[in-house]
């Protein structure tokens, strides 16, 4: 064969199917390609965030007065506190392409442990957080076991679960009980805020932790040869980042007690700690071969078990972390309400957290989020609640228009994901 018949060139060649991995060395050009990722489908963060933006213009609009004041701002980090590390739990689940209709329920099942070891055994905070966790590390290794040992579907191992840890609360609580929280350390968690200079203090060590983070995570794709964003693009994210680390740190340092003799001012500890929730379980995600493993199994389960993944641990894994994510998110929505009842963890717990996993841009169909997906889903629940509560609208106007977001959310989610395996994304 005479060597003219022989493709000329690398550039004559068809697409090989890595040019998503090209390097793009401009900011405009970034620009194009995030552009030509949305329309290809992967929508990531973006329907949260301008969420987030519409929602506080029109609530501020709505309630000037009351809507962006420091008081609010806490009061609502307050709120979204729970819902956002329940969500949590649930990115982990959902990167599978699995549910736990549980989840909420069992925050309840834990904060009760905790309440009654509180309240009844006159054990110390720290024994008693910890049997609460325990309480869902347990719970969680039950649950994987049923959906990945014997390998019923997850709908309905955490359907029946749904009604018996429902049962398992009433029980420790008796009905119409409730079983109050005084212990200072559980209760300031929402009640008590980090002093004003430390919080600034924590707020620029955030923002040159992550501006460090993402400067070294390009210093190395840039050294390797490997894809990488325009500098530009990093300093650009980092300053967002950290203006809205400062914005918010300067309206929470701001006094905000009703009364002139009470000094109240300082990040609600609750912010800390999904912070730091943030940090570990997105580092887990994105920096460990178990998060690796965990998104190779979302994305094609029989795959993963060919290359050697344990699909079973991965699966019963994931309903550990969620759970044991749950009874935190229990023990900080009881140090919000100052006591758990039978009911706790029941209602809309579950779904507003379900909501914000898929609102911040967790497919339902599993193999594509991450946990950041939970702390800007959960503001945009917890703004809609609060935005609402604010304007006085009756509660089954509020029902009706927290379903349709996550109706609105799944939707998006859907058609995001026909547009994306139309396009070849």
């Amino acid at each position: 064969m005479s060597s003219n018949t022989i493709t000329d060139s690398p550039s004559a060649q068809e697409p090989g199917g890595f040019e998503g991995d090209r390097s793009v060395d401009s900011l405009g050009g970034s620009a194009r390609a995030y552009i030509s990722r949305v329309r290809g489908g992967d929508l990531g963060a973006l329907p949260a965030i301008l969420g987030i933006v519409a929602l506080g213009v029109l609530f501020f609009v709505l309630r000037p007065e009351t809507f962006l004041t420091p008081r609010n701002m806490a009061n609502l980090a307050d709120q979204a506190a729970p819902i956002i590390i329940l969500a949590m739990g649930l990115v982990f689940v959902l990167l599978l392409g699995e549910i736990d209709l549980s989840a909420g329920v069992v925050s309840g099942v834990c904060a009760a442990v905790m309440a009654k070891l509180l309240a009844d055994a006159g054990a110390p905070w720290y024994v008693s957080v910890a049997a609460a966790i325990v309480t869902g590390v347990a719970i969680g290794l039950f649950t994987g076991s049923l959906v990945g040992l014997i390998g019923i579907p997850s709908f309905v191992v955490t359907l029946a679960l749904l009604l018996g840890w429902q049962g398992v609360t009433l029980r420790l609580i008796g009905q119409g009980g409730t079983v109050p929280v005084r212990d200072e350390v559980i209760s300031g968690i929402s009640d008590r805020n980090v002093p004003v200079a430390l919080g600034w203090v924590l707020a620029l060590v955030v923002v040159a932790l992550y501006a460090a983070l993402q400067l070294n995570r390009w210093r190395t794709q840039k050294a390797k040869g490997l894809a990488h964003q325009p500098l530009a693009v990093i300093v650009l994210r980092i300053a967002v980042i950290a203006a809205v680390v400062v914005l918010v740190t300067a309206v929470l340092s701001v006094d905000r007690a009703p009364s002139p003799a009470v000094v109240l001012a300082g990040i609600p500890y609750a912010i800390p700690l999904v912070i730091l929730l943030l940090l570990l379980l997105t580092f887990v995600l994105g920096r460990t071969s178990f998060g690796r493993h965990i998104y190779a199994v979302g994305g094609n389960a029989e795959a993963a078990r060919r290359a050697g993944i344990n699909v079973t641990k991965i699966k019963v894994s994931v309903f550990v972390i969620g759970s044991t994510l749950a009874a935190i998110s229990g023990i900080v929505a009881a140090a919000r309400l100052g006591s758990v009842a039978p009911g706790s963890g029941g209602g809309n717990a579950l779904l507003y957290a379900v909501g914000a996993a898929v609102i911040g841009g967790t497919s339902l169909f599993g193999g594509r989020g991450r946990v950041r997906d939970a702390v800007l889903g959960g503001l945009v629940v917890a703004i809609i609640a609060n935005g609402l509560g604010l304007l006085g609208v009756e509660a089954y106007l509020n029902y009706i228009i927290t379903g349709g977001v996550l109706l609105l959310a799944a939707s998006v989610d859907a058609l995001a994901r026909r547009r994306a395996a139309a396009t070849g994304h």
